[in-house]
């Protein structure tokens, strides 16, 4: 449980983060709160020659309004998104799902960059953001630029992220939403701080007669967090009677694994039960 031996860096501004990236490559990671990167190095499932500590770029942690859209520095602690005012009034379900994460420690610790970058299928935040239809800005490469990258294009395999070696995120742009749509995060777990055995996120537009703009997010469905475009396409224009039978395509498309904690078959009869729950709940 001891990490191989690594150098550490601290950087103090993004520019600094980025030229310690490009000079050590793939030898190098990030480190913000380290709940993802440091359980992996103890087990050496990840020996990284060199840390750059961005821990303390105060410019990094922000939540703030942005026009059509809702900006998050990537340092933002999951307690801090959770207790934002600005995500309350124009995405709450980022809010709820974020104050879902672990427990008191790991919120006050954990940021969701952290979670972003990771990658890992079952965390709460990316299969909320996948279903947002947020977007990831990135910066670094080789001309030291940006680019923004769709949440959906972001995941390409457990654990594994379009980032290069030379990128870091630096802002999650996620749209704001209706007040008048429907939401709801809702997860299977075991105890409250365990990882959900299957996570849900369900976004309902307004409307009354008939649900539009149905969006569902999977966690630990798969190697990448996952869109039910079967049940969103069932439910286009439907009425809410119509919730429970399209719920039951909820599994297709999905790649869930076998561990200790469920069966893949379990897996996939949870997520029809879950999905049609998070949808009768944000259709209300």
């Amino acid at each position: 449980m001891i990490p191989a031996a690594f150098e550490y860096a601290r950087a103090s501004t993004v520019d600094e983060a980025v030229r310690l990236l490009a000079d050590n490559g793939d030898d190098a990671k990030l480190l913000a709160g380290g709940h993802s990167l440091l359980p992996l190095m103890k087990l050496r499932l990840a020996t990284p020659s060199m840390l750059i500590d961005i821990g303390r770029i105060g410019s990094l942690s922000y939540v703030r309004d942005d026009g059509d859209v809702i900006a998050i520095g990537p340092l933002t602690r999951h307690h801090d998104l959770h207790r934002s005012d600005v995500l309350a009034a124009g995405c709450p379900i980022l809010a709820h799902a974020a104050g879902q994460v672990g427990d008191p420690q790991v919120r006050h610790k954990g940021t969701i960059g952290g979670s972003v970058a990771h990658g890992d299928p079952a965390s709460d935040l990316p299969a909320a953001l996948v279903a947002l239809g947020a977007e990831f800005v990135i910066r670094g490469g080789g001309n030291g630029g940006t680019r923004t990258v769709a949440a959906t294009d972001f995941y390409t395999g457990f654990l594994t992220t379009v980032l290069a070696p030379t990128e870091m995120l630096v802002e999650i742009r996620v749209p704001k939403r209706d007040p008048d749509s429907g939401w709801s995060y809702i997860k299977f777990n075991r105890r409250a701080q365990d990882w959900g055995i299957v996570g849900v996120a369900a976004l309902v537009g307004a409307g009354d007669a008939e649900l539009k703009d149905v969006r569902v997010g999977l966690a630990n469905m798969g190697p990448t967090p996952l869109r039910a475009t079967a049940v969103e396409q069932a439910l286009e224009g439907a009425g809410k009677e119509a919730i429970a039978g399209a719920a039951e395509a909820a599994a297709e498309g999905t790649d869930p694994v076998s561990d200790t904690n469920a069966s893949a078959g379990f897996r996939r009869h949870l997520a029809k039960v879950l999905v049609r729950r998070a949808l009768e709940a944000a259709a209300g």
